[in-house]
């Protein structure tokens, strides 16, 4: 039984709608008794078992170990969404199972699939009285980050979601791409507009100006970022996402604002409320340079996702009481690792790649320019981590994290 549901009122699209936020979390019982102080859920988009095999021998060698593989608990995640045409998800659908604990259908952002908005892991922190926050080298308000913060039927009414950002879940620290959705049209912001490809577009007036007027101080680069010391925070550090996409040669993995600098920020600024936080951490190179079937690409965003848990981990060393949480919201690409051939052509492999500390080489298949079906690999510390050693649904996740920090 999921238990009932209470009613809370939410502003969702300028109206008022009713959002079910109380059900009983399921799942085997904790076996740890301590709380968890602070959440951090970290997300490697389109991050599999072949991206995280992929990264590991290009960046450690044959034997050597990635800082997001060295969490003790480890455990699968099933990612199918409740769509009723498609059995693939989309990261929209996956996102809001793993923030809410509801299946829904592909594109629908904090909902349910009958189109209700339901309460978020961080939703319920802001609650308890806990920092919030949103970090991402993709849009901030992408379909990911907008699944733990926002409720829209569509992934693309993205200055819809950046609306009820500053209106509604009021996250403390926001920091990512997507500058366009923020300005309106003619008001390029600080990225020049791409007239046909990225420009300007908010429908409700200047959302950036709107955020200072109720108390986020503005960043535009990683020396503001560095700099500020206030403890509402929006940086928005390109016109879309933060990685320049494309294929082999052509797209390279270059976000102006590192991963790593973001999450310390916000860790800096999170970790001075007294009651902990939660926040979400997302490095979108993996998935977009997946579809690209960029293995190059992927390799370089996969090292800036291991150099950020391993500032994380920084933290958890003296914040013991923090629940650490390393995911993937899907596969993207259906990446496999083969052996070097030099006398195999196919246009899908990718390499050769050498092997540190070794003569070998291997390549890279892939299946697909879109995402897979396969379950993800997770790996997880702290209290409550032990909920997630198993085989899961990505709406388990959900529940390991209410559970552990009594949410």
């Amino acid at each position: 039984m999921r238990g009932l549901a209470v009613v809370v009122a939410l502003t969702v699209l300028g109206g008022s709608t009713a959002m079910a936020v109380g059900r009983t979390p399921k799942g085997p019982e904790a076996t740890s008794h301590r709380i968890a102080k602070n959440i951090i859920y970290i997300q490697g988009d389109g991050m599999g078992l072949g991206q995280r095999d992929l990264i590991r021998l290009a960046l450690k060698g044959r034997y050597g170990e990635l800082e997001l593989n060295k969490l003790p608990v480890a455990g699968l995640v099933r990612t199918t969404s409740e769509d009723p045409e498609e059995i693939v998800t989309d990261s929209a659908a996956s996102a809001t199972a793993l923030a809410t604990g509801y299946k829904t259908r592909n594109g629908v952002v904090g909902m349910d699939s009958k189109g209700r908005p339901v309460e978020t892991i961080l939703e319920r922190a802001k609650r308890a009285g806990k920092s919030t926050g949103l970090v991402t080298t993709a849009q901030v308000t992408g379909a990911s980050p907008a699944a733990f913060a926002a409720h829209v039927p569509s992934r693309d009414l993205q200055s819809d979601i950046a609306r009820q950002y500053i209106e509604n879940s009021r996250p403390d620290v926001l920091l990512g791409g997507g500058e366009d959705w923020w300005y309106p049209k003619g008001n390029p912001g600080l990225w020049p507009d791409k007239p046909g490809e990225e420009e300007s577009r908010s429908p409700y007036g200047n959302l950036v100006e709107k955020a200072q007027r109720t108390g986020y101080t503005y960043v535009r680069n990683a020396t503001e970022l560095r700099n500020s010391r206030s403890d509402r925070l929006l940086g928005l550090f390109a016109n879309e996402d933060m990685v320049d996409y494309g294929p082999d040669g052509v797209g390279r993995y270059a976000p102006r604002v590192p991963l790593q600098l973001m999450a310390r920020k916000a860790l800096d600024v999170l970790s001075q409320n007294p009651r902990g936080f939660f926040l979400f951490l997302e490095e979108e190179g993996i998935d977009g340079l997946s579809h690209e079937n960029n293995a190059h690409g992927v390799i370089d965003a996969g090292r800036a996702l291991d150099s950020t848990v391993a500032e994380v981990m920084r933290f958890v060393a003296t914040h013991p009481d923090t629940l650490v949480i390393i995911n993937g919201d899907h596969e993207t690409g259906g990446l496999s690792i083969e052996n070097y051939d030099s006398d195999e052509k196919d246009p899908r492999q990718d390499g050769p790649f050498p092997i540190p500390g070794s003569k070998l080489r291997f390549t890279v298949d892939w299946t697909t320019n879109s995402h897979s079906g396969s379950d993800t690999p997770l790996t997880a510390s702290g209290p409550g981590s032990d909920r997630l050693g198993r085989v899961q649904d990505n709406t388990e996740v959900y529940y390991a994290m209410r559970a552990a920090a009594g949410l």
